[in-house]
């Protein structure tokens, strides 16, 4: 017999988080008696980060009082708790291999269903004081799942779970959590996922992009909004040394980073970007707040060390601040890689399509390429103004010169006077949808292209006019991009989940706030 345990509830609250506030509500404490649950979540009970937690497919979270003794023991641990884990429901039974996505549970007065497995999410580490949590739950086979309110009423710990519904499809949380999460997933467990009408639209459009990955030979796993399969090396910032500076290009500078104490650091995808926490230095106004800015890896896979390369952006606080502030022996805090945007490890064609420093992360992908896949047929595409700013060029050109099956074409838009077409670039004028559409580019190629938005859209419609399907098209925007880490303080001050439609009054005071 199944039985609820414990019920827990908590309010989000800021958190303070390698130097930064975090907005979280995994801080979830017992309650004595009958709570009610609504549609969305349980009286008293909020999420912080709505973009992953919470809404109506995530509005209860469950997890074993059987993994507790795991982790206890696993982590050494005496401490643990209901609640512990961020969930809502700590339930003796219902283990993760048992129970099935679309299974239904009467506790109390009401009634709930499985909708999918716990995602991994950094807060857990954060609670329990485990940067690992995250890694360890998937590896483990003990995330936990959720519940949608099927039909609202009252629940009190103590009470039976009675089971009065099954899944049709049978795939349990713990086979469909290896599914999306580990290797080995195989072409029937995306369509039997697929399949259960239950399944929640954010892990049903994962699955989708996974089969459609399998039917054209991609990678990654794209389907996870731009979530890499495997958590992040190391959590929050560490400092990096930077060991090197070399000019690439009129504005272009790469930045070469080691690990402070000189071990190697941890391998990064052909692709990935570092996100880095830059401090420009005081203002008249007071000391200035870190610039988080992200710049993709463009050095080889396998290096100890990582490399970026930065543009000197007319008005950029981040790169001006590289590029007249930091020399060699400066530490720079850094994220671990990230990004989905990466080399798949199929044998198509590879066409690597850039401008300007748009080329960083795919000089990356042409390392691999010359290292790990040296008869892949690679398609080097890439346009710049003239000598002066075209990056990389002896780099790229040593390396697709080892590629026996490389063609490229360099376009520039304004050559000097005495440049001409020749060893270094091969077109006079950009790179147009009417060029691409001429170059006869295999229609099954599996193409990477990183330039500004316009840029993009256009070459994209011309190589789906050639042949090519969109799921074989990826892109990267040009540039770096402001870092995203959802759950950041500020939050907006509103209550977690308003019904849809209905006001609900904002709290004032502090002690109706606080939890």
């Amino acid at each position: 017999m199944a039985t609820l345990v414990s019920v827990n509830v908590g309010l989000p609250k800021d958190v303070p988080w390698n130097g930064r506030t975090v907005r979280t509500g995994v801080w979830k404490q017992p309650v004595d008696g009958p709570v009610r649950v609504r549609s969305l979540n349980l009286d008293g009970d909020g999420q912080g980060d709505l973009a992953g937690h919470g809404g109506e497919m995530r509005a209860v979270l469950v997890y074993q009082r059987d993994s507790y003794r795991h982790w206890a023991e696993e982590l050494g641990r005496e401490d643990l708790r209901p609640g512990h884990f961020g969930e809502n429901f700590t339930v003796d039974g219902l283990p993760d291999d048992e129970v099935c996505i679309g299974d239904r549970f009467r506790i109390g007065s009401a009634v709930f269903e499985v909708t999918q497995p716990r995602v991994t999410c950094y807060r857990v580490g954060l609670r329990l004081g485990e940067p690992r949590m995250a890694a360890l739950l998937v590896a483990h086979h003990r995330p936990g799942f959720y519940f949608r309110v099927v039909e609202e009423g009252e629940v009190q710990a103590g009470q039976e779970i009675v089971k009065v519904g099954s899944a049709p499809e049978s795939m349990t949380v713990r086979e469909l959590d290896a599914v999306l999460y580990l290797p080995g997933r195989r072409r029937e467990q995306l369509e039997r996922g697929l399949r259960i009408e239950a399944l929640s639209p954010g892990w049903r459009s994962s699955l989708q992009a996974l089969l459609e990955q399998a039917e054209t030979g991609t990678g990654g796993n794209a389907g996870l909004t731009g979530a890499p399969a495997a958590p992040p090396a190391w959590p929050g910032f560490r400092p990096l040394t930077v060991e090197g500076i070399r000019r690439e290009s009129r504005d272009v500078l790469s930045f070469t980073l080691a690990a402070a104490d000189g071990a190697p650091l941890p391998e990064a995808l052909p692709g990935q970007f570092l996100t880095l926490r830059l401090r420009p230095g005081p203002s008249p106004a007071g000391s200035t707040p870190p610039a988080v800015r992200t710049y993709s890896l463009s050095g080889p896979p396998g290096d100890p060390r990582y490399r970026i390369s930065v543009k000197r952006e007319p008005h950029g606080t981040g790169s001006a601040y590289l590029h007249e502030q930091v020399h060699v022996g400066d530490r720079l805090d850094a994220a671990a890689p990230r990004g989905s945007f990466v080399l798949d490890g199929s044998q198509a064609p590879a066409v690597l399509l850039s401008v300007g420093v748009g080329a960083t992360p795919l000089l990356a992908m042409l390392h691999a390429l010359a290292r790990l896949q040296p008869e892949r047929e690679v398609w080097w595409l890439y346009g710049a103004r003239d000598r002066a700013e075209h990056a990389f060029a002896d780099e790229a050109n040593a390396l697709l010169a080892a590629l026996p099956h490389a063609r490229r074409r360099i376009y520039y838009s304004r050559p000097q006077p005495g440049e001409s077409p020749g060893g270094e670039w091969t077109d006079t004028g950009r790179i147009t949808p009417q060029r691409l559409a001429g170059l006869g580019l295999p229609t099954d190629a599996q193409v990477y292209m990183c330039g500004p938005p316009p840029f993009m859209d256009a070459c994209e419609q011309a190589l789906t006019a050639a042949g090519l399907t969109a799921g074989r098209i990826h892109r990267e925007v040009f540039g770096a991009t402001a870092g995203m880490t959802p759950g950041i303080a500020p939050a907006p001050a509103v209550p977690p989940h308003p019904r849809p439609g209905r006001r609900v009054a904002v709290p004032t005071s502090p002690s109706s706030a606080a939890a």
